[in-house]
Parts: C-alpha cells; sequence; structure tokens
C-alpha cells in the first residue's frame, strides 16, 4: 500500500506543479521618480525573471519625476519577458508627467476608481534657456499654429518647442504600440490635460478599473497580451500577489538622491575638510568630510545638476579654504559664502515637484556657515594683534636676575632659565635687569633702572 502512495505521488507531482499558477510580483511607487525609483524597478524585474513570475504589477501614486530615471523604466518595461501591469492605486492616487508615460509603456494598464491621469508636459531640464515669451507675429496663421505647436500656451521658446515635440513623439509611440489612445497621449504632453478612471477607460487611455490588487489579478485572468512577439495567458485568478521591498542600495540611493540631503552632505564634506586644515591632525573631521563630499558627488551625478552652480560651489570651497592659508582678513571667507549660497540656490535645475531645494534650508546653513565663518576670522584677528608669548620675540623686554657680579659677561636668570648675558656696565648679584636684544644664546641686559636711558 505504502508503494502505491508513493508510486502515485511520483507520478501525479509533475503535474500538481504544471498545474500550480506562477506567481505575481508587486512593485510600490509612492512619490516622485527618481534613480532610486529606477534601481527599485530594475531590481524588482530583474528579480521577477528569477522567481519565473507571470505578471509584475507596478503600483503607483506619482506626481511625476527626472526624465532620465522615467525612461530607464520604461526601457526595463519594454525589455521585461514578463507583462508589466501599471496600476494607479490607491484611491486618491494619480499617475501625472512622468507617471502616464510609464502607464502607457506598460502591457497593462489599469486605474482604481477616484484617481486621475495627465498632464504630461516635460518641465525644464537642463542648462538655462531662453525664457518663454508670448508669439509676437502680425502673420496671425503662423502665430496660431507656433500656439497649436506649443498646446495653446503661446510659448515659442526653440528649448521648449524641442522638449515638447520629443515628448509627443516619445509618447505617441508607445500609445501606437500598445494599441492605446495616442490623440490623447499628445495632448497630455502638448495641453497638460489630465482624466479621471472612468473617463481614462472610456477613452482607450487605459484597459480596467478595479478597487485594488486582487481585484485586478481576478479581472486579469485568461486574458492575453503579447509580450516579446510571444503570446502568453494570463493565470491569476486566486493569485496573491507577492510585494518586493526595496533592498538597502535602493532605500541608500533614495536618501542621498534627495536634493536636501546632497545638500547638507556637501557642507558637511566641505565644513570637515576645512575644519582638519585648521586643526592640522585630528584626522577624524577630515576622514568623515571627503567621506560626506565623495557621497554627496554621486548623488549629484545622478541628479540634474547645473554645472554653473557646481562651479560656483566649488569656487566658494577655494575660497574659504584659502582663507585659512592667506591673511586677508576674511575677503576670501566672506566671497566663498556668497559663491556657495549662489551656487546652492541654482545648483539643481529643474522644477519637478520633490527635486528642489527650499530656500529656507539654503537660507539657514548659509547664516550657519556665515557666523561659523565670522568666529574663525574674528579669532584669527584677535591671535594677530595678542602680545606674543612664547619664543625669541617675547624674550626682548622680558625681566630678570643677575645671578653673580661681573663688568663684562656673567650669568642672569630670565624666565626661570639661567642664560648668558652681556652689559654694558658692571652688575652685582641680585640686580635686576631687562633683555633689551639677542644674539644667539647671548642676552644683551641694561638694568632696570637704566631702562630707556
Amino acid at each position: 500500500m505504502r508503494r502505491l502512495f508513493l508510486l502515485l505521488v511520483a507520478v501525479l507531482w509533475p503535474a500538481w506543479l504544471a498545474a500550480a499558477p506562477a506567481p505575481v510580483l508587486l512593485l510600490t511607487i509612492n512619490g516622485a521618480i527618481g534613480p532610486a525609483t529606477a534601481d527599485y524597478v530594475h531590481r524588482g524585474i530583474e528579480h521577477a525573471r528569477a522567481e519565473g513570475a507571470q505578471l509584475l504589477v507596478l503600483q503607483m501614486d506619482t506626481p511625476g519625476g527626472l526624465d532620465t530615471s522615467m525612461r530607464a523604466i520604461i526601457k526595463d518595461i519594454l525589455s521585461a519577458p514578463m507583462p508589466v501591469a501599471a496600476f494607479v492605486a490607491p484611491a486618491g492616487a494619480r499617475a501625472a508627467s512622468a507617471g502616464t508615460y510609464i502607464l502607457y509603456a506598460s502591457h497593462i494598464a489599469a486605474m482604481a476608481p477616484a484617481t486621475n491621469l495627465g498632464a504630461a508636459t516635460p518641465v525644464q531640464i537642463g542648462g538655462a534657456e531662453e525664457k518663454d515669451k508670448p508669439v509676437e507675429n502680425s502673420d496671425k496663421k503662423a502665430g496660431k499654429k507656433a500656439e497649436k505647436d506649443n498646446g495653446g500656451s503661446g510659448l515659442t521658446s526653440a528649448m521648449t518647442r524641442k522638449q515638447v515635440h520629443d515628448a509627443s513623439a516619445y509618447i505617441r509611440g508607445l500609445a501606437q504600440m500598445r494599441g492605446r489612445n495616442a490623440e490623447w497621449a499628445e495632448r497630455a504632453v502638448r495641453e497638460a490635460v489630465s482624466l479621471s478612471s472612468a473617463e481614462a477607460l472610456k477613452m482607450n487611455v487605459i484597459d480596467l478599473v478595479a478597487d485594488d490588487v486582487p481585484q485586478l489579478l481576478q479581472r486579469l485572468d485568461g486574458r492575453k497580451v503579447k509580450v516579446g512577439g510571444v503570446e502568453q495567458v494570463l493565470a491569476t485568478a486566486g493569485v496573491t500577489a507577492t510585494a518586493f521591498e526595496p533592498d538597502w542600495r535602493t532605500r541608500f540611493l533614495s536618501v542621498i538622491t534627495d536634493p536636501s540631503i546632497a545638500y547638507i552632505l556637501i557642507l558637511l564634506g566641505i565644513y570637515g575638510i576645512l575644519f582638519e586644515l585648521y586643526n592640522p591632525g585630528m584626522v577624524l573631521p577630515g576622514v568623515v568630510g571627503v567621506i560626506c563630499a565623495v557621497i554627496a558627488l554621486y548623488a549629484f551625478q545622478m541628479l540634474p545638476v547645473n554645472y554653473a552652480g557646481l562651479a560656483l560651489i566649488l569656487l566658494g570651497i577655494a575660497f574659504m579654504v584659502a582663507e585659512a592659508f592667506i591673511p586677508a582678513f576674511g575677503s576670501l571667507g566672506i566671497g566663498g559664502v556668497i559663491a556657495f549660497v549662489i551656487g546652492s540656490v541654482i545648483l539643481i535645475d529643474t522644477d519637478i515637484p520633490g527635486y528642489g531645494i527650499s530656500y529656507e534650508l539654503i537660507g539657514g546653513l548659509a547664516a550657519t556657515s556665515a557666523a561659523f565663518l565670522i568666529l574663525i576670522i574674528g579669532a584669527a584677528l584677535k591671535a594677530r594683534f595678542r602680545p606674543v608669548v612664547s619664543g625669541r620675540e617675547e624674550l626682548v623686554g622680558a625681566a630678570g636676575v643677575v645671578l653673580e657680579d661681573f663688568e663684562r659677561e656673567g650669568w642672569a636668570r630670565v624666565h626661570s632659565e639661567n642664560w648668558r648675558v652681556r652689559a654694558a656696565m658692571p652688575l652685582k648679584t641680585g640686580q635686576r635687569v631687562r633683555v633689551a636684544a639677542i644674539h644667539d644664546l647671548l642676552l644683551d641686559v641694561v638694568p632696570e633702572s637704566s631702562e630707556g636711558d
């Protein structure tokens, strides 16, 4: 009997395994999309590949994010070996700007009730550009065409037109690939329009509406999805999605790529190095400063940094370091603080929400920096005018006592030390003298009664 049972298990076990549905992986994006988000999605897709997942659900609630990070996520979605379902949830969530592009790029687009998407017009990223200005054209037809090309805004900046046309072509290509409403996608870019979940479903912008992830999986059961030219049939009924949590690397990137954190890190790096320069040999401030500066620079290379701002920050650092070696009475240090503040204001060159440095933070740190610098300068100036208290220079004018009678040269005690002294007149034991000059190890002395003669 036992042998028969084992035989049945051996025969039926592969069939049971084949009947078990493949897992579903759940990734969650909350907040602005940046380098850490792109890294999280990339690792999530790789993990889904390793686990043999039949579907990856990307639940989103985002106001948008960086263009480079968005495009990195879309490239990962387009090359994923399994279908990716972008799901705007929970109720009240949104997929604005970069989130709209990701939704269009996904194999399946879904939204929860009371959610919205759209407003996908690109915002300024990069170097200084020509300021947008109203159309000034006597030719009404040309003026209307320019206005239409820019979403009815009347803006004619060459850089703005390039960004809008590029973004329009990009999202139109994604819409055509997935068979979704390409006209509305282009309007979302040119006119910054938005849609609710019900309207998006009606206009063929999304595929379905679901209350939550379990209901989404229930409604996706049996759906055919083409991935890499191969049609796959989803078997998601009764499957519980497995959440993929960010690992330590993604959390670390999320912290250091916050512009405010990166800014504070660079400040800590600067002042750690400065403190080490003002107090050589302490080691710890220098080590901490270098580590913070390197981490901040690593974060900056992943953020939309204005290189003019970075150059001003480096110039400010150079001026503040030079103040430690050149007696400029604070001019280099104050100039360095000013350059550093201006560089800090223009450092992060984007208007994307969540990727700016607040003026309150800059003002507070600038005031702290100025106060720190003024204290150092004040201490240096006081030290400059303080009397000399050690060394050869301090011996001139010092008082002493003659140790023996002599006519030309003899011995005297000065500062509790016995010195060979020379005088132009005879001196007696116990007579008080004052040092007039130093010749190597020989002191010229005069009697205190003769001082000033």
